[in-house]
């Protein structure tokens, strides 16, 4: 498995107020896509002048006002999945991912808390 981007991401129900934030840091939004799986999720990615990347997701769904998590996209899938699993990570989606033309992705979560948006690209 070979990890091919590492970077911070900020999952909240109120998007506005980080991206105004993170504006005024210096980020700019780069891409982002709407009604994304089943929790209905708006993906943002933002990058600054020295090529720092931020991602914000926006969903109604989330039981708590925001959760801090690293998205690391994987060229296997499968393999970081396994790795993750076997580490005590539990998928937030229970066994299900989300599953776009172009990605798969999972929200996997640790048993101390840590946040792992697991995201394989699809060529």
């Amino acid at each position: 498995m070979k990890i091919t981007t590492f970077n911070p991401q900020i999952i909240t129900r109120d998007a506005q107020s980080v991206l105004k934030v993170f504006e005024e840091l210096g980020f700019e939004r780069r891409h982002g896509q709407e009604n994304v799986g089943s929790m209905d999720v708006k993906l943002i990615r933002m990058r600054d002048p020295n090529g720092f990347h931020l991602d914000i997701s926006e969903t109604k769904a989330l039981p708590v006002e925001s959760v801090t998590a690293i998205r690391m996209n994987v060229d296997d899938f499968d393999e970081a999945y396994e790795f993750l699993t076997a580490r005590g990570f539990k998928n937030f989606y229970g066994e299900d991912t989300v599953n776009l033309k172009k990605s798969r992705s999972a929200v996997m979560i640790s048993p101390s808390r840590i946040v792992i948006n697991l995201v394989q690209h699809i060529k």
